[in-house]
């Protein structure tokens, strides 16, 4: 068995998610390597979500009755668990949403709708790269095409970095939002927060950081970003389905205004007009995702509990090691980094002239999970002239085994086809 540095002891881990366990495809036990679509459970979480509805089902904030008062103190204490795990300065600066794509729109229609000094429009320009996620890309398509804003973009490296080389033409002083991942989705790459940060404040531009990829696998702490929204989802990080979040500062979400109308986010409203609550609720319109809320809050204190720096440097290592293997494959083109450092665990690659579905067919036959296509970033595939790619992408009960099965099925994919 390989024996890595700084691993977690994935074998007490892997027990608390009862997935990992499942046996397909004749007996094969399932080699999880899709975490960058989705993670896994564990059964905390799960226990969480039933406790929930079997104890505690009630909507929330007006009800004076035992169970809406603690379906409540669930859902509020939620928000408190996340505003703690991404070290916001206010619990009110932290809004419940449905994922990180409805977390980017909202951003994106509160700016269309905005008063000066925020408002998008002809005048000004809205600031994105090359490598982001379709839900990064299309809500400023939609605002550019809506305000006449200018929209541009950073382009990529041949090594899957951003380039920066022309930021000072890129970012200038119409630019009204950058926008841009903290961690590639498709490539791994970790983008230089600072310098892009550094340049939007130079001139008055606001910043909203994807953090999808990058808040289920390292310390995210928003005050050390200095971005003005953050936005990332919970199913990526041990959570449920169905919520996300997006975090604000203070001042912005005082002085912008909602996206959606509706219950929760009125003071009072009359047939004439109407005034709106303090955030967060002025941003969540509706019955919100209350028992995804309580999934959430106990999949933070899961990965508290293990541990934000130990997690990175789990994830490292595996991919650090996952990175030397595939390299050893005859005809593998890894899409990005080519090495471990200033890259998340994501790894997507190509397999010589073998179609990305082919092989993740093949791989699944042998129990291997791997996500292929464009990752909803095709932009990315464009640029480096492929149809799609393989992506492995791992998480803190990956092993090192696990990578030793997918090269393993690698090879078998090329004997297969010749």
């Amino acid at each position: 068995m390989t024996q890595l540095p700084g691993l977690l002891d994935t074998e007490a881990i892997r027990k608390d998610f009862p997935i990992l366990d499942r046996q397909i495809h004749d007996g094969k036990k399932v080699v999880y390597l899709d975490n960058a679509a989705t993670s896994q459970k564990p059964r905390q979480v799960l226990d969480a979500l039933n406790a929930y509805y079997e104890r505690h089902n009630a909507n929330v904030h007006r009800g004076v009755h035992v169970l809406a008062e603690e379906a409540t103190a669930l859902y509020e204490g939620a928000r408190d668990k996340v505003a703690a795990f991404i070290n916001a300065p206010s619990r009110d600066e932290v809004i419940f949403t449905k994922n990180a794509s409805e977390s980017l729109n909202l951003v994106a229609n509160m700016l269309g709708w905005a008063d000066e000094p925020y408002r998008v429009d002809r005048e000004t320009e809205i600031v994105i790269t090359e490598m982001e996620h379709h839900s990064n890309i299309v809500p400023w398509q939609l605002l550019s095409q809506r305000t006449g804003a200018k929209l541009k973009w950073f382009g990529i490296t041949d090594d899957g970095r951003l380039d920066l080389s022309n930021i000072e033409e890129v970012i200038t002083e119409q630019t009204k939002i950058v926008s841009f991942t903290l961690v590639s989705n498709i490539m791994g790459t970790v983008n230089p927060v600072e310098t892009i940060i550094r340049r939007a404040q130079e001139v008055g531009a606001l910043v909203c950081i994807d953090a999808s990829q990058a808040a289920p696998h390292m310390v995210l702490d928003v005050q050390a970003l200095q971005a003005d929204f953050v936005a990332f989802t919970g199913h990526k990080m041990c959570g449920p389905t169905g919520i996300g979040v997006l975090w604000g500062r203070q001042e912005l979400l005082e002085d912008l205004p909602p996206f959606l109308g509706g219950g929760e986010m009125i003071e009072t409203v009359s047939m004439h007009s109407s005034t709106y609550a303090p955030a967060p609720h002025k941003f969540e319109a509706g019955t919100p995702p209350i028992a995804q809320a309580v999934g959430l809050g106990a999949a933070v204190d899961y990965l508290t509990s293990i541990g934000m720096d130990n997690i990175a440097v789990h994830e490292h290592a595996i991919t650090e090691y996952a990175v030397k293997r595939l390299l050893e494959v005859p005809d593998l083109r890894i899409i990005g980094p080519s090495t471990a450092e200033d890259r998340g665990a994501t790894i997507s690659f190509t397999l010589g002239d073998i179609h990305p579905h082919d092989v993740g067919q093949v791989l699944d036959e042998q129990g291997i999970a791997v996500r292929v296509g464009h990752h909803c970033a095709r932009p990315v595939c464009l640029r480096y002239g492929i149809p799609a790619t393989t992506r492995a992408s791992f998480y803190l009960y990956s092993t090192p085994a696990e990578v030793d099965a997918l090269v393993e099925g690698l090879e078998h994919v090329r004997n297969f086809f010749g």
